[in-house]
């Protein structure tokens, strides 16, 4: 199943539950997940390890649609490789990686 095939699903399956909830509530239940994905890798159950991932993608997927992103085309942003050096894999130092917007840091 694509990333855009995937984020209808969810949208076919608790849009209107989770639009009724709002954003920030539902922002919450996501953060709720996370949490439940972070113990899941500290354990070794590969089904509630997945499970826990699917969860995790479920809820980012209907903040997406909630917030009127395409999850689909917002994954373009790393199509071409790391957004900040364009390599793959990534040469960035660590530092830079995960905020490549940040320039008072050493780096390429």
């Amino acid at each position: 199943m694509r990333i855009g095939e995937f984020q209808r699903r969810i949208e076919d399956l608790y849009l209107e539950k989770d639009s009724s909830r709002g954003i920030p509530a539902t922002f919450v239940w996501f953060v709720e997940e996370v949490g439940e994905l972070a113990r899941a890798l500290k354990g070794d159950d590969p089904a509630n390890l997945r499970e826990e991932f699917a969860d995790v993608l479920a809820w980012l997927s209907t903040l997406a649609s909630m917030s009127g992103v395409d999850l689909e085309a917002a994954a373009d942003k790393y199509g071409s490789g790391c957004p900040k050096c364009r390599k793959t894999p990534c040469a960035c130092a660590e530092d830079n990686r995960l905020h490549p917007e940040r320039t008072d840091r050493k780096g390429p």
